[in-house]
């Protein structure tokens, strides 16, 4: 239940901050290597927090650290893919995650401890209810961090020196905010969740492979959308993100509709927005909110301003994880899928500097590198999804065939203003030439190419949840071999998509789908995919006992655009 404040060292080779995902993941893989790791977490676990979703990459990083079959038998609900529905005029989408490739919707307090206790026996020394409050940095040195001071739990102040800081202090992020001030926020993603848990609520698909599948609906005032996402013991998290300025609105209206002398509570306006959700309503059904400690009062939480990210994510001896250098939003289910990618990255690149296979400003930059590019390739598709939510309405006009229906675009995702050009160049080097329709996949760039370059990545990565299910993509798959959708299969072009499904609307959704999964790989893979993209000459070796970074040659390396 972590170690005593008495036998806290004076010094760690390696001082992590914050027992969430990522600076559990990266305290357990470093101390699985014999490095000196000390971590210290404010706050006492198990401890109360939100994100309950987690994408299919996670079996993979967990299986690395050796952790995925406690996190197996622990009987968290598993989750077979996801379905989500944008516009009510049509079917919902599908992401299948594969034939015993599930992962699980968590209980966040459960979870997190599962990983802080592991971390603990792989030799970490765990500190719970120890707060950081100020870092030291050597004298004359671009921010070299070389002590921390902390409390505890009774008021003790202390200090521990160390050579390496990983940064998981959540979105507190005390390198990025109160030391270095490179925190950002995103200007297209300035939204407001409201979420509670219900009991008794319906399931979505049953008795099919899809059973139970979290499930993701567009608000039909295009200002956001809802979670569902089915927990163990039968629990319902039910989540409502929305813009700010809309939210507030909504919120000022309700407040005068109530009259004088009449409360508009959270609750209130959080229940409210279940008339923009119709099929999630449905799925309610006779559920009822679940209420607090006190057995008496529907506990509704709510967060805003959560989209953010850091100018940087490593530098001279320390390195930024999970919300401590990032946020993007919650409907994609990023948040621990960074986290732990950043927690493993950061683990690597330490082992690398200590072992010295390369220079702490290489190490460094290599994780940088791995941050940025997840980051962007989550946040372009989280935009790609937002471009769809804010673009529902619909009409009818009648042709000779009868009445058709046609969805009328009328809003505007920005996006260059929140996407950094470089980090945009590295994430998706593997379609440039798909996305630009031009094989001249290495040249520069202007503005407004990348701004046209932008925007059909951004449709391009929408086709992930066009409208198909597990039956759908067997079908396909048997007419045309599965070999065809494999994530590691050549990305089609629109002619050859066109050519294979032959008119069929189901096929060339299926198509579309799988060309937008291979662009996004990273959701489904873990640490091979991760560590083996080539950076400067480096790429991660995972080899335990020498994790770290390895050179490859020039001939080897793959050819970066």
């Amino acid at each position: 239940m972590g170690a005593s404040t008495i036998n806290v060292p004076f010094s760690s080779k390696v001082l992590v901050i914050g027992g969430g995902p990522g600076g559990s993941y990266a305290a357990a893989a470093l101390a699985r290597e014999g490095i000196d790791v000390v971590l210290l977490e404010a706050a006492k676990f198990p401890r109360y927090h939100i994100g309950e979703s987690m994408l299919p990459s996670l079996r993979h990083f967990l299986r690395f650290i050796d952790a995925e079959r406690k996190v197996e038998a622990h009987g968290f609900q598993k989750k077979p893919g996801a379905a989500i529905l944008f516009n009510q005029w049509t079917r919902e989408g599908y992401t299948y995650f594969g034939q015993n490739n599930h992962s699980w919707n968590v209980v966040r307090s459960e979870f997190d401890e599962i990983l802080l206790r592991h971390a603990e026996e792989c030799g970490a020394k765990v500190y719970e209810e120890h707060k950081v409050t100020e870092i030291t940095f050597a004298e004359g040195s671009n921010y070299r961090p070389t002590s921390a001071t902390f409390t505890t739990g009774t008021g003790e102040v202390r200090s521990i020196a160390f050579d390496y800081l990983v940064d998981a202090s959540g979105r507190a992020g005390i390198m990025s905010t109160k030391y270095l001030k490179s925190r950002h926020m995103n200007e297209t993603l300035k939204n407001i969740a409201c979420w509670a848990y219900w009991k008794g609520a319906d399931m979505y698909a049953p008795a099919t492979d899809r059973e139970n599948s979290p499930w993701f609906e567009a608000l039909t005032d295009e200002s956001g959308w809802a979670w569902f996402i089915p927990l163990q013991d039968k629990i319902v998290s039910v989540g409502i993100v929305m813009d700010s300025k809309v939210s507030a609105a909504k919120r000022a209206a309700g407040s005068a509709a109530a009259g004088d002398g009449k409360s508009y509570t959270l609750q209130d306006h959080y229940l409210a927005q279940f008339a923009f959700v119709p099929r999630l309503k449905k799925l309610l059904g006779g559920a009822e909110l679940r209420v607090d400690a006190t057995g008496q009062t529907p506990t509704v939480k709510s967060a805003s301003d959560f989209s953010y990210t850091a100018s940087s994510y490593a530098g001279d001896h320390w390195r930024l994880v999970g919300d401590a250098s990032a946020f993007i939003d919650p409907f994609f289910s990023s948040g621990v899928h960074l986290a732990i990618s950043g927690g493993l990255t950061a683990a690597v690149t330490i082992a690398a500097s200590i072992r010295q296979h390369c220079s702490e400003e290489e190490a460094g930059n290599f994780h940088d590198h791995k941050v940025a590019v997840s980051y962007t390739r989550f946040l372009l598709t989280v935009l790609g999804a937002y471009k769809q939510i804010r673009n529902q309405q619909v009409i009818f006009f009648c042709a000779d065939r009868g009445w058709k229906l046609l969805t009328v675009h009328h809003q505007q995702v920005p996006v260059l203003n929140d996407i950094d050009e470089g980090n945009f160049d590295r994430a998706f080097d593997l379609i440039r030439p798909v996305i630009q329709g031009t094989a001249d996949a290495g040249k520069m760039l202007t503005e407004d190419e990348l701004q046209k370059a932008m925007a059909r990545r951004r449709d391009f990565v929408t086709h992930i949840f066009v409208p198909t299910d597990p039956e759908m993509q067997q079908r396909v798959g048997t007419r045309l071999g599965m070999n065809v959708l494999a994530p590691g299969a050549p990305i089609l072009t629109k002619d050859q998509i066109s050519s294979l499904s032959a008119g069929d609307e189901d096929t060339e959704w299926v198509l579309n789908q799988a060309n937008a999964s291979k662009t996004i790989s990273d959701f489904y893979t873990g640490p091979d995919r991760l560590l083996g993209e080539v950076v400067d000459g480096l790429i991660g070796c995972t080899e335990r006992g020498n994790l770290g970074l390895a050179r490859v040659s020039e001939k080897s390396q793959v050819r970066r655009k």
